[in-house]
């Protein structure tokens, strides 16, 4: 296919399909449907000490939809990419309509690691993340798991499962479970199979409550105003709970 509508795009992660590029060049896009799809559980989110230190230092400034664009052309600098052109324009466009959101990890002024992904419903379904830093990727999917959290989503998409990911408390779910998660986050209720039930349940969150993406930027302003000790990864450590 070719030049990627964004209301397509959007049509496909309803439909638990999202597109693909065989390398940066490639003029061609195709529409991927793993068999079996990582996801992280927000509320099993892996806090290692390492990591829950190097919140808590502030070593790392972090943004979001401040560098959309340097964001995704990083994921995309490397040797083997599925992101081309034509994705790559599709994704600023939903940026620009508020479906499509980055975080960006800066030290010292200089942008060295990130993530960008859509958001759709309760669901978001994480893109590609990079790092030129020791732990910036990991310092930027901790940011958003907290925010997913604290805004009520209840379905993190990672697509394939890889070792950084699985290492971070990701767990790789069959076809049928993700469609029931993806089903539930987009409004149509728990469907499918006992197992996707139990991961549903296990999640938490309150139907009655919209999803809000912006939730905890308020939240930060709140500890700020309320004098709340340390930076903000302090903040960030503590909403991911307990390290282990």
């Amino acid at each position: 296919m070719s030049r990627l509508d964004p209301r397509l795009l959007l049509q496909g992660y309803a439909t638990g399909i999202f597109p693909m590029a065989d390398s940066r060049d490639a003029s061609e896009l195709f529409w991927v449907e793993p068999r079996n799809r990582a996801i992280i559980p927000l509320e099993r989110f892996h806090l290692a000490r390492s990591l829950r230190r190097t919140l808590r230092s502030g070593k790392f400034d972090v943004t979001r939809d401040q560098a959309f664009q340097a964001v995704i052309t990083a994921c995309a600098d490397r040797e083997e990419t599925w992101i081309n052109d034509e994705l790559e324009r599709a994704m600023l466009a939903l940026h620009g309509s508020g479906h499509a959101h980055s975080v960006e990890v800066w030290l010292a002024g200089e942008l060295v690691g990130g993530l960008y992904g859509v958001k759709l419903g309760r669901a978001f379904f994480g893109e590609s993340m990079f790092s030129r830093e020791r732990d910036a990727s990991k310092i930027a999917l901790a940011w958003l798991v907290a925010r997913l959290r604290t805004g009520n989503f209840t379905l993190l998409d990672c697509q394939f499962m890889t070792e950084h990911l699985a290492s971070l408390g990701a767990i790789s779910v069959p076809r049928e479970t993700y469609v029931a998660l993806l089903s539930a986050a987009l409004g149509g209720g728990a469907v499918g199979g006992s197992a996707a039930g139990a991961l549903i349940e296990a999640l938490g969150k309150s139907p009655e409550v919209p999803p809000d993406f912006f939730a905890l930027d308020r939240l930060l302003e709140l500890a700020g105003a309320a004098g709340a000790a340390g930076p903000a990864g302090y903040v960030i450590s503590q909403l991911l709970g307990q390290t282990s």
